[in-house]
């Protein structure tokens, strides 16, 4: 089944109003820019998607991505380990004026969360957290002495991920550190939508190097030249 999306647009136009969108990356590692842009785009068109709840490892930085999605106000609520980054000021100013919410999860709960989504494992226990507010109104239980929380899966509608090189039917490679939280969210979303620097034919890829098997990415756009965040931070690029 060939998965190709032509365009950025297409590629990101099924997300409703409401939807919870998995956004892979830590930091710009693995952040796909362009998707989120194009997500932008549409939004400043449509005025939709709106009042999404957006999972991440963090709030954004500087005037793009993540950060440009929280200014133009299409993010109901923050679901991230560091919502306070290099610069978190989009997420700040909107949080401080009560115009989002936030729930903050440590960043090993936050990656077993999407893994147990993925795997169908509907609860664990960690120790993490026991003990703070953030364990509160969770059920807590003793194991061999010693004090668990419990952690919900965490799913999503969509997932927009980026890639190193897709084939056509969405087997996808991811580039050194880029790899950290696209994988894990592949498998936890509904839709997952993905940009990938190289689009090959099946067969192209070894089988051997293949992180995230097709079976769970249901669109592939390609993007040859990808931006990075940070790159774009210190050029004091601002988009939207």
């Amino acid at each position: 089944m060939d998965k190709t999306i032509t365009t950025l647009a297409k590629a990101v136009a099924k997300i409703e109003d409401g939807s919870s969108v998995m956004i892979g990356g830590f930091g710009g590692s693995g952040a796909p820019i362009e998707m989120i842009h194009a997500l932008i785009d549409r939004f400043v068109e449509t005025g939709s998607p709106k009042n999404l709840t957006v999972i991440n490892n963090n709030a954004g930085n500087g005037y793009i991505g993540i950060a440009a999605m929280i200014d133009q106000g299409m993010v109901k609520k923050m679901i991230c380990s560091f919502p306070r980054s290099s610069n978190p000021r989009a997420f700040n100013e909107k949080y401080l004026a009560g115009e989002i919410e936030l729930e903050l999860v440590p960043q090993g709960t936050l990656a077993e969360r999407i893994r147990a989504a993925g795997a169908g494992i509907p609860a664990f226990y960690t120790p993490t957290s026991f003990g703070t507010e953030l364990a509160n109104g969770k059920p807590c239980a003793e194991f061999d002495g010693k004090m668990y929380v419990q952690e919900r899966w965490l799913k999503a509608d969509y997932a927009l991920i980026k890639a190193e090189c897709a084939d056509t039917h969405g087997n996808l490679t991811y580039r050194l550190a880029a790899r950290n939280f696209n994988p894990l969210m592949c498998m936890a979303a509904t839709d997952c939508i993905v940009q990938a620097k190289r689009l090959v034919q099946p067969g192209e890829i070894n089988p051997e190097n293949i992180i995230t098997p097709g079976i769970f990415v249901d669109g592939i756009v390609e993007v040859p030249d990808p931006q990075q965040e940070e790159a774009m931070i210190r050029e004091g690029v601002k988009y939207a």
